[in-house]
């Protein structure tokens, strides 16, 4: 499967990306070692979007909080990263797609991630995927 991870960035170079109990949404839950999964800097903590693109080495469930009945799953995961954006893709690009039965691609990736804009980790459709390479 393929997935879309927005969480904060220290390096966006870096070789390997650590992101540590990630909400997971639209089908986040299910990422697993060996997916695919495009990076995207969070701009809620001063990042610039779509940064990589690379393969999940790891992935985990975060445990759950005890005394609290209903809560959002969590993913610990570890991505080696195979290539770096060369077009700049976020918040602001993504923005006038809002026709949500659209089917576009775009607007896919405005939904899942800036409709709610919490940082996240969903999964995304094959034409999606096939949309963020042309990033890169």
């Amino acid at each position: 499967m393929t997935f879309v991870i927005k969480a904060p960035v220290r390096d966006v170079e870096a070789r390997e990306f650590v992101f540590t109990a990630v909400k997971t949404m639209y089908g986040g839950k299910h990422i697993a070692a060996g997916d695919t999964v495009y990076v995207f800097a969070s701009e809620n903590a001063r990042g610039q979007g779509l940064v990589a693109r690379g393969v999940v080495t790891k992935a985990e469930a975060a445990p759950r909080k005890r005394g609290l009945p209903r809560q959002t799953p969590r993913v610990s995961i570890m991505v080696r990263r195979a290539v770096l954006a060369k077009q700049p893709l976020g918040r602001s690009d993504l923005k006038s797609f809002a026709n949500w039965d659209d089917g576009r691609p775009e607007t896919e990736l405005n939904f899942k991630f800036y409709r709610q804009a919490t940082d996240k980790i969903a999964g995304i459709s094959e034409a999606a995927a096939t949309f963020l390479d042309t990033f890169f």
